[in-house]
């Protein structure tokens, strides 16, 4: 098990968006990834604006482990705005963050913590990623666009799979809404002057529900937004 220097406490958080059948298997494992290492830890979840079961299921966890907690969106605010609230949430020194859909094994966050002690924030790439040729396709030529705007030294700016030294985001502001939010968590954060590492991670298929992020509306506002941030960043 690699336990880095900087894990002196840490905040595990993902967003959730009608997950109620990705969320008891994913919350088991948060739980377990916290107490495993055994240090001071928090797990966040941000349902934003629900209308399945979703909320109510994070709440027996809360009621059973005070270290669970849940931040509700009165309604639906986006992709981005879920993952903004997150990180304004998170109290601890490394902060991870991650997706709901259980795409990921969060027993990878070990290879994130092999290459903190070095850096301000790690973000994965996905190994082998299990989406459709479609999102693939598009996963690639919307990195490349991000990269030639920002210049920013990742292969796969969207994967959901970062960690990050809590002192590197203090003071920054997440305007994005949409898709756009993992983009300028980068961008700011290479414009900080802040180190930045990237890490292969293995991916995996969905195993219930159906991604909601990636609607035709949601990518035209992200088109949006991303110009309005290249004027911000510049």
């Amino acid at each position: 098990m690699i336990k880095p220097r900087a894990l002196t406490s840490l905040s595990i958080l993902f967003p959730c968006y009608n997950e109620e059948a990705n969320l008891p298997g994913m919350l088991e494992e948060a739980v377990k990834l916290g107490e495993q290492y055994g240090v001071d830890y928090e797990v966040i979840v941000v349902d934003d604006g629900s209308a399945d079961r979703s909320a109510a299921i994070v709440q027996e966890w809360t009621r059973k482990n005070p270290r669970v907690r849940l931040v509700q969106h009165s309604k639906n605010e986006g992709y981005g705005a879920a993952l903004g609230t997150a990180l304004r949430s998170a109290a601890k020194d490394l902060v991870f963050l991650t997706d709901g859909d259980r795409q990921f094994q969060l027993s990878d966050i070990e290879k994130l913590f092999a290459k903190i002690d070095s850096c301000d924030a790690v973000t994965g790439y996905r190994l082998a990623r299990q989406d459709g040729f479609y999102r693939r396709l598009n996963g690639r030529l919307w990195t490349g666009l991000v990269k030639l705007l920002f210049g920013l030294p990742v292969r796969d700016v969207d994967c959901a799979f970062k960690l990050f030294r809590r002192r590197a985001l203090e003071g920054l502001e997440f305007h994005s809404r949409y898709l756009l939010v993992h983009a300028e968590i980068l961008a700011r954060l290479k414009k900080r002057g802040c180190r930045i590492e990237e890490v292969g991670v293995p991916h995996y298929p969905r195993p219930a529900g159906e991604a909601t992020a990636t609607k035709f509306s949601s990518v035209l506002k992200t088109f949006v937004e991303l110009f309005k941030l290249y004027w911000r960043i510049r």
